[in-house]
């Protein structure tokens, strides 16, 4: 596996697209998409955005989410709700050098459809996801966050050996991010199965997802015999079905009139988490946005402050840099070099002579009007940015069509390169620490995030990838934050607190924890 280089697919591929559709267990029964309250026992409705339409880790990084949020797949590691990587399917490890880790695979762990999971299941797992990365199968991206020399597995000893081509000090907290979650590859060909306290039973595309208690989960009772998932784009609705009672949890309301009725009223709890997401929009350095001062006159004439505040209601808090203020990274040591200011947008386009030539309300580069192909999503207010960003624009003569699509597009054409500025909500310790996020800048990397270059960016990323010294990671970090905001490398709106609403008399334990990788797990339960 070493060299693996990445490849991401143009388009997702069709035939990935949706791999749920056969995600019943046909050991423990598939359901036929009645209402699982029909059934009996006890059963939880919970309302949350569609991020993708497929649950496998490869397909893309919204899908390895869902595999993970929906309590269907785990990973070797995970992180506790204060951050910290604690043991999962592997129960123990070992190191000397950080180059080669000795992974134990916890004894009696079953998927949902009853097989075991073995050292040889965790390492075909982990070399499909590479391997689809490689030959452009899939676009999530593993090779990102570390690649292996090699991948052994030893059944009898009930270990995995990983041998990283680099030293790699913080291979647990990666090994927890979704991409690389234990999936049966005995049959993967056919349906998605992990060893989640829940499986699939049915998928209506876009529109539920109905599950059922894993009789086989290693790690304690599951509290619910079925759960029914609803997709639901608008936020209002998620609150309509949470105060109606149709629905029990609802994730992300970021309606702000919603979200506060739901705050004050006692028959709702309201758990917020704040600091690791940040809302951006990345540029396309491959098309009209290489140009230095389109992107510099872009960072003076959007008022982040007034977006965050007023726009999204308060949603977000508005900053300057790609690591949210309320983090330890630096923040108080950077500098903003494009504090908003309309008439020094205007001057920086003058000057550098992108200029309305034919009085017809749209400046020129190159000989060409200026449209930027803008791309959203509705998912935490994104789209709301992207209309106030295009509005503002278009008041200094800089045209941009916003275009609103669901994730798995978007995702798509993002990683086509197919589009100039695109809105991304993003956990910025994806790994537990921000060197995984830091990486979309690398040159290595960026081909999928805009393609931005530079090399002293570069040769700082690479430090910081084998650097153990915690004040020096920090130096490192401050000064990768600092290049970034100089070169508008990225437009930064604000960051997300990220919420969870249930109803007190039907849940327990509904509580969001900073990495939202995990919606449905055990610790939500039927209320007493």
């Amino acid at each position: 596996m070493t060299g693996l280089k990445k490849t991401v697919a143009a388009a997702l591929i069709a035939g990935m697209a949706f791999l749920l559709a056969a995600c019943g267990d046909s050991e423990n029964g598939s359901q036929t998409g009645t209402e699982p309250s029909a059934s009996g026992g006890t059963h939880l409705n919970f309302s949350c955005y569609s991020y993708s339409n497929s649950m496998d880790p490869v397909t893309n990084v919204n899908s390895s989410w869902c595999f993970l949020r929906y309590g269907v797949g785990e990973c070797l590691f995970r992180f506790d709700e204060n951050v910290v990587v604690e043991n999962a399917l592997c129960d123990s490890y070992e190191t000397e050098d950080y180059t080669t880790w000795v992974l134990h695979i916890r004894d009696g762990v079953r998927f949902s459809n009853g097989n075991q999971v073995t050292p040889t299941v965790v390492r075909e797992s982990l070399e499909r996801v590479y391997a689809a990365e490689a030959d452009g199968t899939g676009n999530s991206t593993p090779s990102q966050y570390v690649t292996f020399a090699s991948i052994e597995a030893d059944d009898a000893a009930g270990t995995v050996t990983l041998v990283c081509d680099s030293q790699t000090v913080n291979l647990p907290g990666i090994l927890a991010y979704p991409w690389y979650a234990i999936v049966d590859t005995s049959v993967i060909d056919s349906e998605v199965i992990g060893t989640g306290p829940y499986y699939v039973t049915a998928v209506s595309e876009n529109s539920t997802v109905d599950l059922a208690k894993n009789e086989y989960y290693w790690d304690g009772e599951v509290p619910y015999d079925t759960i029914r998932i609803y997709l639901t784009e608008d936020s209002s609705t998620k609150a309509m079905a949470l105060k109606s009672g149709d629905v029990d949890l609802a994730e992300n309301i970021t309606t702000p009139s919603d979200l506060a009725e739901l705050e004050a009223d006692p028959a709702y709890h309201v758990s917020t988490t704040a600091g690791v997401r940040l809302g951006n929009s990345y540029f396309n350095f491959n098309g009209i946005l290489g140009n230095e001062a389109l992107r510099q006159a872009i960072q003076y004439a959007v008022d982040d402050e007034t977006m965050c505040e007023v726009t999204v209601g308060g949603m977000y808090t508005a900053g300057c840099s790609v690591l949210p203020s309320s983090l330890s990274y630096g923040y108080d040591q950077l500098t903003d070099p494009y504090a908003y200011d309309l008439d020094k947008a205007v001057q920086v386009l003058d000057e550098a002579g992108i200029v309305d030539t034919d009085g017809d309300g749209c400046r020129e580069l190159d000989g060409q009007n200026i449209n930027l192909n803008y791309l959203a999503y509705s998912s935490r207010n994104l789209d709301e940015f992207a209309q106030a960003v295009a509005i503002t624009l278009e008041s200094i003569g800089i045209g941009c069509t916003v275009t609103v699509q669901d994730y798995d597009t978007a995702l798509a054409n993002q990683s086509a390169g197919n589009f100039d500025m695109i809105t991304s909500n993003a956990n910025v310790v994806p790994t537990g620490d921000p060197t995984g996020f830091l990486g979309n800048w690398y040159s290595g990397n960026s081909d999928s995030y805009g393609y931005y270059t530079n090399e002293e960016y570069d040769a700082l990323y690479e430090q910081l990838l084998a650097e153990t010294d915690a004040d020096e990671q920090l130096s490192l970090i401050t000064r990768m934050q600092q290049l970034l905001i100089d070169d508008a490398a990225t437009l930064v709106h604000g960051y997300y607190n990220s919420t969870f609403a249930s109803r007190t008399d039907a849940v327990s334990g509904a509580d969001i924890t900073p990495m939202d990788y995990y919606w449905i797990t055990t610790k939500i339960q039927p209320a007493e």
